[in-house]
């Protein structure tokens, strides 16, 4: 699944997560301040943000697409010579590009957020009667948000027509990869399904939960600034008082509250369903038979095949209703946390109708992001289902021993045909 695409994985990731982290620490430790040696000076502190799309091409904007253009390149040429492999192309460099793109949308949602405090001040002030202004005024304020609206609609697009092929190359490199060893796979059992389906399924499933986690981190790291920013306006907390960055440790208490409580009740939920997708592979090859031998997918083997899928999905759907329990009553909570927390700041009058906006967008941007398990876990347990089948069709080629399944189907195959 990996080395097909991606040069000698193990090494590869742990020193992209490496080289990342490096260069996440260098921004925050001097690089950010080192454009100023350029003329690409930070952004002064305590200065208001700037509002609309020119905060997109500032000074320390335009210092950080050249400063991750510089660590992407570097990371690029290491591997180019360390270890060339036929798909570096797309496994680095446009990888980069993705992860430049969702950084991209996620910082228009960051400036649409600054848009709305002054905007939402603004109508406070048109309702309550305490300024005057013009329809021009109007139209032009909503038009700062047209702009911000437009652009990160584009870049959606041209990001996720990316991200589609990005992901079918993949799918190209490991369809190569098994059949270059067609004759070691061909008689473990679902071998065709595990080329085909199994190997389609992974990238599909890839494209939505990698994207979906990249852009979880990048809201975080966007958005926690954001609600530091905007815990001047938070007096304390119910029940537990006046605390230090107040809406970060809610965000981050209630999270891990949740993902806690979702991952107990969905524990045997991966379990379950890979062993659906046993009696299933095990129930559709013995109807395979059945096409071109008038002996096999007899009524009584197929019945009791099909009973075997009857009763684990019986099963899995039982231990989904305390799992669904959990999850629902959660995210139904979650949709009045973030005024709970507002909820002894805004009765001391200390929030308008700007902020009142900002703070449940910014808090339900970083709870969401760190919600991510939550949000993906029956993707994720397809996920784990299909590396489980894709990771044992593997173990052929390492000389691994063969899963009890399949070594059944290959001393079957070899007493049906000697030769």
């Amino acid at each position: 699944m990996f080395v097909s695409f991606f040069p000698q994985p193990k090494l590869f990731f742990s020193s992209a997560a490496v080289w990342s982290l490096a260069a996440i620490l260098f921004w925050f430790f001097g690089g950010e301040q080192l454009g100023a040696v350029f003329g690409l000076p930070p952004a002064v502190a305590g200065a208001p943000p700037v509002v609309g799309i020119a905060v997109l091409v500032s000074k320390p904007f335009l210092w950080f697409y050249i400063y991750f253009t510089i660590c992407v390149g570097v990371f690029y040429a290491f591997w180019r010579l360390y270890a060339p492999h036929p798909w570096q192309n797309w496994s680095i460099l446009v990888a980069a590009l993705i992860l430049f793109l969702i950084y991209f949308n996620v910082q228009i949602s960051v400036a649409v957020n600054d848009w709305y405090g002054p905007f939402f001040d603004y109508i406070q002030g048109l309702i309550s009667k305490t300024i005057e202004s013009t329809n021009a005024e109007f139209f032009a304020r909503l038009a700062t948000f047209a702009w911000l609206a437009l652009v990160g609609m584009n870049v959606s697009v041209v990001n996720a027509f990316i991200v589609s092929h990005w992901i079918f190359r993949w799918r190209m490199a490991m369809n190569d990869h098994f059949m270059t060893n067609w004759n070691k796979l061909r008689h473990i059992e679902g071998a065709s399904q595990r080329v085909q389906e199994d190997t389609m399924r992974f990238a599909q499933i890839m494209e939505d939960l990698g994207t979906s986690f990249v852009q979880s981190i990048m809201t975080l790291i966007a958005f926690l600034p954001v609600l530091i920013r905007l815990e001047d306006h938070i007096s304390e907390l119910p029940i537990i008082g006046a605390i230090p960055h107040p809406l970060v440790v809610a965000a981050i208490a209630w999270c891990v509250f949740g993902t806690i409580s979702v991952m107990i009740a969905g524990l045997k939920l991966p379990g379950l369903q890979f062993r659906n997708q046993r009696v299933e592979a095990a129930y559709r090859k013995e109807l395979v038979y059945g096409e071109d031998h008038a002996d096999r997918a007899q009524p009584f083997t197929t019945a009791e095949l099909f009973s075997n899928v009857r009763r684990n999905y019986f099963r899995l759907y039982f231990h989904y209703i305390y799992f669904n329990v959990v999850r629902y009553t959660y995210l139904q909570a979650d949709n009045i946390f973030a005024f709970f927390v507002m909820g002894p700041s805004i009765v001391a009058h200390r929030i308008t109708l700007g902020v009142l906006n900002q703070i449940p967008n910014a808090f339900g941007r970083v709870t969401g992001s760190l919600q991510f398990l939550l949000s993906s876990w029956s993707t994720i347990v397809e996920l784990q289902s299909v590396h489980k089948r894709l990771r044992a069709f593997e173990a052929t080629l390492q000389g691994e021993p063969l899963p009890e399944i399949d070594q059944r189907y290959l001393a079957r195959q070899s007493a049906e045909d000697p030769a």
